[in-house]
Formats: structure tokens, C-alpha cells, sequence
């Protein structure tokens, strides 16, 4: 499972989404769609999307960045309770499928969040329960 943090906007184009969409095109449609049909599905902060892209490998799309960061302006777009919330969706698949969760640092990089908020929201959510995790550093 690979998990990264979406916006709320229905914005990708930015950041860690440009190598999946490279790589697979599906996340990003059904990232869209599910934009898109929002009134008539859970889009929102906090909620998980689940793609798959290959045999044994999924995509987890989360929504925990409320808009983008533009300019100069100083509004911060992560959502710590929307990640945790979103974290907390995804053990019970994750541990369904036997799967393990990679991901960057998610929500430090366009969100502009603080790793040291988000790292015990992914050993409470994920590992503590037994959800083996790897976390890539890009540099």
C-alpha cells in the first residue's frame, strides 16, 4: 500500500502525486471522480480512497490538506485530525490484504506539516496495531 495525503480542492499536480502519476494513472482519476461526485460521496478531510494499481499493490489516496499553500501566505494547509483520521481507516484494509504501508514523509512536504505532529499519528494508527511501515525520505 502506498499512502500519500491529498488536498481538498481537487487539486494533484504537485509534489509526491507527479511520481505516482507518472507511474500509474489510475490514482489520479479516481482521485479526480471522487472529486468531482463529491456531493454524492465522502470526499472530504479525513476520508481514504483505495486504488488499485497492480496485482498486489494499492494506492491510498488521503484527504489531509485543507486547499494549497499559495504565495506568500503564511495559512499552513495540513490537517493533523484529518490525517489521523484518515491513518485510522487505513489499518483495517491494510490488515485485510496482509499488506505493509510505504509513503513519504506525508503531510511535511506542499502541506507544509511537522513531521514530529505526524509520526506518532502513524505508530498509534498503523504500527501500534502491528501495520509494518516504511517511511522514504526524498531528496
Amino acid at each position: 500500500m502506498i499512502a500519500h495525503v491529498c488536498n481538498d480542492r481537487g487539486g494533484w499536480g504537485r509534489g509526491f502525486v507527479l511520481a505516482l502519476s507518472r507511474r500509474w494513472p489510475e490514482p489520479e482519476a479516481a482521485y479526480r471522480r471522487w472529486h468531482r461526485e463529491r456531493a454524492s460521496n465522502d470526499f472530504g478531510l479525513g476520508a481514504l480512497q483505495l486504488v488499485q494499481v497492480q496485482e498486489q499493490v494499492w494506492v491510498a489516496n488521503m484527504v489531509g490538506q485543507h486547499g494549497i499553500r499559495v504565495g506568500r501566505s503564511t495559512a499552513v494547509p495540513v490537517r493533523y485530525k484529518a490525517i489521523d483520521a484518515a491513518l485510522a481507516k487505513l489499518a483495517e484494509p491494510v490488515l485485510a490484504l496482509g499488506a505493509s504501508v510505504h509513503m513519504p514523509r506525508i503531510g511535511c512536504g506542499l502541506a507544509h506539516g511537522r513531521w514530529e505532529e505526524i509520526e506518532p499519528l502513524i505508530t498509534a494508527r498503523l504500527t501500534d496495531r502491528g501495520v509494518a511501515v516504511t517511511v522514504y525520505d526524498h531528496d
